[in-house]
């Protein structure tokens, strides 16, 4: 089964839409719409399909004044309890997974970003447990049957900051801003993504007062 991004565009890329179930991650630069992404995920699926955003950074302040300008009533929803954002303290990362298993049952979500990995990098120094801590908190999505997207923050070289993410993921999003002929564009590519036949290209994008739109059937390279 698969279900809807919430991005304009993006399903045409990856088959018709992502692998229920599965934990994408979608890794980018500052600035590249990575949040954007994420609430659309949540947003426009939440009727029917709850959803959770965590931010281990950002206050939900900062989180709400996007989805303000996006057009986005999430008042209703967080009110129904069919979305909730939430913000989370890396420092007290002990009792993280219990957390998210306890806000998944209380609201029956079915859809989860997670903000972000980068961040839990930071506080898990060491290689070995950050890449514990994402398998065992991929575990409990998957034990819950949630949809996950996981956000990283990239240097726009690399698939990922740490190098670990894209092991622990059923799929892999990449974002780039590149500079080509005194230009910076935007572009979206879909580095892995289980059973599905995706698109090999980078396909352009654009944000705007709309939100993430993607376009499939335009590609440009990078050089």
């Amino acid at each position: 089964m698969r279900i809807s991004s919430g991005v304009k565009g993006f399903d045409g890329l990856v088959n018709n839409g992502i692998p229920k179930g599965d934990t994408i991650l979608l890794s980018g630069p500052a600035g590249s719409g990575k949040k954007i992404f994420g609430l659309q995920f949540l947003y426009y699926a939440a009727e029917k399909q709850h959803g959770i955003y965590i931010s281990f950074e950002d206050e939900i302040n900062e989180i709400k004044k996007i989805t303000i300008d996006l057009n986005m009533d999430t008042k209703k929803l967080e009110k129904e309890n069919k979305l909730r954002l939430l913000r989370y303290d890396p420092y007290k990362l002990e009792d993280l997974l219990e957390v998210i298993e306890n806000q998944i049952r209380e609201i029956s979500a079915e859809r989860i970003v997670i903000d972000s990995a980068s961040i839990l990098g930071i506080f898990i120094k060491d290689a070995a447990d950050l890449r514990r801590q994402l398998t065992q908190m991929n575990r409990v999505l998957k034990k819950n049957d949630c949809t996950a997207i996981i956000l990283s923050e990239t240097d726009g070289t690399n698939i990922s900051r740490f190098g670990i993410e894209e092991f622990v993921s059923d799929g892999v999003i990449l974002l780039h801003n590149a500079l080509i002929q005194d230009e910076y564009r935007r572009g979206i590519s879909v580095i892995k993504m289980r059973f599905t036949d995706h698109s090999k290209h980078i396909h352009p994008y654009k944000i705007s007062s709309q939100g993430f739109i993607v376009f499939p059937n335009d590609k440009f390279s990078l050089r």
